[in-house]
């Protein structure tokens, strides 16, 4: 059987599709949007926050991957395609959602390097303006395949156009983006995030305990694969693992760690609204 191009008497075909449409009961999906968030924060999906598809690392090690199965918690299965992401790939997927979180999925956004370098606090020279656009570019051309409960997800993680003339972009909010934040989402205090720029450990470690409410023991050598960490050496990561946890104590994201046997065991302040969560859980398993 061959499928071309076939010649249908004028108006055959569309007057067929009309007939059907007729007969098929007709729903009006109502447009839908992010949820809002504060500007002083960022709405980030959970999935995103509990993985190494925006890895821990130093950008300048990253790699080229095919179909990589990614390091994920369990119910979750992410394969990768692309050159490999960092947190700073985080900072700038985050400050496009941002930036467009007040329109209707589905719409194209347009926003200008200077306000995407502004909103990451960033200068908007000429290195910080070549590094934005190669992000962009990274994120456009990362395909993943994911498996997450009942949803499938499969696509590039940014979908849009510049000109490099004028400095503008334009993105389109994908519908899939809806399922992600209904399956859970975070609001992570941008401020902190800032502060530990360039470090991309602990960078991973703030998305990871912003996103439970009330952390629990989390074993070395899972930290080490979630995080997507490169350093092979047990002794190392964990001197590694130390510094970064100790500037999360330093800029108040965590009031205190501690090791025991091989697991981190945390302390931190939950967030009013996750404070709400802790409560609505406690009567639940009080009944």
């Amino acid at each position: 059987m061959s499928f071309g191009c076939t010649s249908n008497p004028p108006g055959t075909f569309d007057a067929r599709i009309q007939k059907i449409r007729a007969k098929s009961p007709q729903t009006v999906t109502p447009p839908v949007q992010l949820p809002l968030w504060p500007d002083s924060t960022r709405g980030v999906p959970n999935v995103w926050l509990r993985c190494a598809l925006f890895a821990g690392i130093q950008g300048k090690g990253r790699k080229a991957l095919k179909r990589e199965l990614l390091a994920t918690v369990d119910g979750v299965e992410i394969r990768f395609s692309g050159w490999q992401l960092d947190q700073s790939d985080l900072d700038v997927w985050e400050t496009v959602i941002h930036l467009a979180r007040h329109h209707r999925i589905g719409n194209r956004v347009q926003f200008s390097e200077v306000q995407v370098l502004k909103t990451l606090k960033r200068s908007t020279g000429t290195s910080d303006r070549l590094w934005l656009r190669s992000a962009l570019v990274r994120l456009a051309g990362a395909t993943i395949e994911m498996k997450y409960g009942n949803l499938m997800f499969f696509g590039a993680l940014l979908k849009g156009a510049g000109d490099e003339m004028t400095g503008l972009y334009v993105i389109e909010l994908e519908s899939r983006l809806e399922a992600l934040y209904m399956a859970g989402w975070t609001q992570i205090e941008w401020d902190e995030r800032v502060l530990l720029r360039r470090k991309p450990l602990a960078l991973w470690l703030h998305g990871w305990f912003c996103s439970h409410a009330e952390p629990f023991p989390l074993g070395i050598d899972t930290i080490q694969r979630l995080s997507g960490s490169v350093n092979a050496h047990p002794a190392s990561f964990k001197r590694q693992l130390s510094k970064a946890l100790d500037e999360l104590v330093l800029i108040g994201a965590l009031v205190s760690w501690r090791l025991s046997g091989h697991r981190v065991c945390v302390i931190r302040t939950p967030t009013s609204s996750q404070q709400r969560h802790l409560i609505k859980k406690k009567r639940k398993g009080g009944r």
